[in-house]
């Protein structure tokens, strides 16, 4: 039961967290201005006379940071696959939502966010980038909740899309998925809040126990999220597509890259082997997989990097 509730509670706590401080000593500060203040972005540029293409990486649900961490996690995952790409002269942006660390200013108080105002942030990412004369193109890679913001985000928009292990169905039944094996008084009262969420109907009366999840605060947030399903999003891209999932991946599972994979029949899927969630090889069991998210000296897979870099530079 640990391990499910874990993961609902990184997905859940929205804003209002400070995630664990960035350390981008390599990277420039590249930043968006919105109405409601800044958020704070990471540039990493490789030595360059010509256009290069750069990706715009979009990081998972609840208190991640431009990095892939947390405050209950530190594992720099998206910080490696940036870097990675910046040895093949390939150039990111990786930002914090808003909300979140450097860019808590910007964040709304959580009764108000949306998922939708996560959509409008990386569509002016996508804009910010197009206009940049550096760039030759701009490619989205969405990493769990970011695949999912950034293939609405990319359309008409971007030049390329990468989903890294994306969901392939609405959040609220992922969130069933992950709460299937809990115990019944656990399990049934989830599911009857998930399933009036999804109606888009908040709940007044929360159980103490399940507040922590499905506190009315964040109820708004979660009922404008369950309403996308990507496999009906994934459709409306035009543009090239990659579908990276990982078979050690505790979240998600290679049946959601098939499903997105069946939904758009022109994208590449790759299943790399061993990768979990947060893009690390992991040889051992459970134990060795959740140790994996705060242990940052494990390098990213060298499959998702050099995979990435080969559909960036259209090879």
């Amino acid at each position: 039961m640990k391990r499910a509730l874990s993961f609902l509670l990184l997905l859940i706590c929205f804003i209002s967290i400070q995630a664990s401080p960035n350390t981008d000593t390599a990277s420039t500060p590249f930043n968006l201005t919105t109405p409601t203040g800044t958020i704070m972005g990471a540039l990493l540029m490789p030595s360059s006379s010509s256009k290069i293409p750069v990706v715009l990486i979009i990081a998972g649900s609840g208190p991640t940071d431009r990095n892939g961490n947390s405050m209950m996690t530190r594992n720099d995952g998206l910080r490696m696959l940036a870097q990675g790409l910046a040895v093949k002269g390939i150039a990111s942006v990786r930002f914090d939502k808003r909300g979140i660390a450097a860019s808590v200013s910007a964040g709304k108080p959580e009764v108000d966010l949306r998922f939708d105002d996560y959509i409008q942030d990386a569509r002016a990412w996508i804009e910010l980038l197009k206009k940049d004369a550096r760039f030759s193109k701009v490619i989205v890679a969405g990493h769990s909740e970011g695949s999912l913001v950034g293939m609405i985000a990319a359309v008409g928009k971007a030049d390329g899309f990468v989903s890294i292990a994306g969901g392939g169905k609405p959040a609220d039944r992922i969130f069933k998925e992950q709460l299937a094996s809990q115990p019944a008084v656990f399990k049934d009262a989830s599911y009857r809040i998930i399933d009036s969420l999804a109606e888009g109907k908040t709940v007044k009366d929360v159980h103490p126990m399940l507040f922590s999840f499905f506190r009315p605060s964040v109820q708004p947030y979660m009922i404008s999220w369950f309403k996308y399903n990507p496999v009906t999003e994934i459709t409306k891209l035009s543009i090239p597509v990659l579908i990276i999932q990982g078979t050690q991946d505790l979240q998600i599972t290679t049946a959601d890259a098939d499903a997105l994979a069946t939904a758009k029949p022109t994208a590449k899927k790759v299943v790399i082997q061993k990768m979990n969630h947060v893009l690390k090889i992991v040889e051992g069991g459970q134990a060795e997989n959740m140790a994996s998210y705060s242990n940052p000296s494990l390098p990213v897979s060298e499959e998702l990097v050099k995979e990435v870099v080969s559909f960036v530079l259209g090879k």
